[in-house]
């Protein structure tokens, strides 16, 4: 019958009973820490993952920019009159364009990010 009614036999029973408060409080208290630092442990290994894709794209931004400096825009010496020339060098021409405008831009916002979950540590 107190399973039926979702109480307790002592409470059926017309007997008061003094349940330990302090005691329930206290678990929840520690399960609450425990939950807690788990959640700052995740907090921290998504912050660090965040900092550590901004600086690999600020390297791939840079190394970029050295090979295209390297490179010179080589493709610009292309006999155009061949297709498969022409069609190279307009998409490595269009990528260089692209790039050159967009990445000073990625790298500043990188660099904002880096700084920023630096600080959160």
């Amino acid at each position: 019958m107190a399973d039926e009614l979702d109480t307790s036999v002592s409470v059926l029973l017309g007997e008061t009973v003094m349940e330990p408060m302090t005691d329930d409080l206290k678990a929840i208290s520690e399960k609450l820490e425990v939950i807690n630092l788990q959640l700052a442990k995740r907090n921290m290994f998504k912050v660090k993952t965040i900092r550590w894709i901004l600086i690999t794209l600020c390297a791939f931004i840079v190394l970029a920019f050295i090979a295209l400096a390297v490179m010179q825009s080589f493709y610009l010496r292309w006999d155009y009159n061949n297709p498969e020339f022409a069609v190279a060098g307009t998409i490595l021409h269009g990528f260089e364009f692209v790039f050159v405008r967009l990445a000073p831009l990625a790298f500043i916002a990188s660099i904002i990010g880096i700084v920023i979950t630096y600080k959160k540590r």
